[in-house]
């Protein structure tokens, strides 16, 4: 079911959940519409599970990548690699499910809402976390305002994630990721 999913993920990130038909799933999933139907009654409930499921692994991701000795500024720099990485190229014009779920269905659908709000405060989150971290380890100004510094990196990243789908990546990696790591000064 979870390689079902991935497949789903990446059909409702190409083309969004309005313009996705189950004939669409059915031909990502490798499944017939029965089978589809019988274990998620619908295309919505197919799209909750698939947006779980990259929320999931989204967050698995951004923690094995701090998950290292390295200083909370360092560990902060390589997330930011991450999005940058996820911002060009085919894995770019992709999108973010979470992004994508936010434009085209959070203002209509709470559920959808409560799940992009979640994620973006859980990442959020995690941001402040490094930041902290940095602040103990002497990486990262104390002078710095973990939580607001951390929102302002969300921002950021999810909007680098929006000009990454319209196929306008950063120009140069590096210097991205050094403007970025200013607001950590």
């Amino acid at each position: 079911m979870d390689e079902a999913l991935d497949k789903a993920i990446r059909v409702f990130r190409e083309r969004g959940y309005k313009a996705t038909s189950i004939g669409d799933l059915t031909d990502a999933m490798a499944l017939a519409s029965g089978s589809i139907y019988k274990a998620f009654r619908d295309k919505r409930t197919v799209f909750i599970a698939a947006f779980d499921r990259y929320a999931e692994r989204g967050a698995e991701q951004l923690q094995r990548i701090a998950d290292t000795p390295k200083s909370g500024r360092e560990r902060l720099r390589e997330v930011l690699a991450f999005y940058v990485e996820n911002s060009h190229g085919l894995e770019g014009r992709r999108g973010c499910l979470v992004v994508g779920s936010a434009i085209e269905l959070a203002i209509h659908d709470p559920e959808v809402a409560a799940r992009v709000k979640a994620s973006l405060a859980r990442n959020e989150a995690f941001f402040a976390s490094l930041i902290r971290e940095g602040q103990s380890d002497g990486s990262i100004s104390k002078r710095i305002d973990p939580e607001a510094t951390a929102r302002a990196l969300i921002c950021l990243t999810q909007g680098m994630r929006v000009v990454g789908k319209a196929g306008r990546p950063p120009l140069d990696a590096a210097s991205f990721i050094e403007t970025a790591m200013k607001l950590a000064d």
